[in-house]
Parts: C-alpha cells; sequence; structure tokens
C-alpha cells in the first residue's frame, strides 16, 4: 500500500468514527492523529463527500487574473512599453504567450566579449 493509500484510509476511519457517535477530538486520539486534522477532515467530508485531501500543487493565483483578461490585454494593446513585475502578471502573460522583448534575439558575437 502507499503512502497516500494509508492516509486516505485513515481518514476514512477518522470520519467514520466521529459518524457513529465519537467526538472528532476522541475519534483523533484513537487513531493517533491530531483534533484538528480530525475536525478539518470531518468538515471536508461534510462539504465535499469525501475527506480526501485536495490535489497537490497548482497556481492559486490564475483565476482570479484571467477573469480580467480582457482588461488586462486591452491596457497591454493600448501601451506597449508597459512594465510589471508581479508575478501573477507575469505567469499570466506567459500562459496567453505575450513577450516583452524589444528587439529580436542576436548572435553572440564570435570575436568580442558580450557582457
Amino acid at each position: 500500500m502507499s503512502k497516500k493509500t494509508l492516509l486516505l484510509d485513515l481518514r476514512e476511519r477518522v470520519v467514520a468514527a466521529v459518524s457513529s457517535g465519537m467526538s472528532r477530538r476522541q475519534a483523533a486520539e484513537r487513531f493517533g492523529d491530531s483534533a484538528a486534522s480530525a475536525i478539518r477532515w470531518c468538515q471536508r467530508q461534510k462539504e465535499i463527500g469525501s475527506p480526501a485531501s485536495y490535489k497537490p500543487g497548482g497556481d492559486r493565483w490564475s483565476a482570479r487574473i484571467d477573469a480580467h483578461k480582457s482588461l488586462i490585454l486591452s491596457l497591454v494593446e493600448e501601451t506597449c512599453d508597459i512594465a510589471l513585475s508581479i508575478g501573477a502578471l507575469w505567469r499570466f502573460f506567459d500562459r496567453h504567450d505575450i513577450t516583452w522583448k524589444k528587439r529580436p534575439l542576436t548572435r553572440a558575437s564570435r570575436t568580442g566579449r558580450t557582457s
């Protein structure tokens, strides 16, 4: 069994113990876990029907930025030399293939120093 399977099994056992009448703190103590975890798992069971964890990783800000896609793209069209430094906006531009290069890349010089 993988660690992920064991953790889901533990979560389901804690939630089952709580649904059978045990308090969340008692169930956590019985299965050797924290009360906070038992409370969170029971809350997830109540909300979505499963105590499974959220999908790991991902970008939590993309949806907020993408909601303003038309505004951002119109501002970019108006001001072609706009300078931005916020990471979420850079990821937005990367997702939409918008680059800020002022000139095309040139080959490195074979005779002189480049930097």
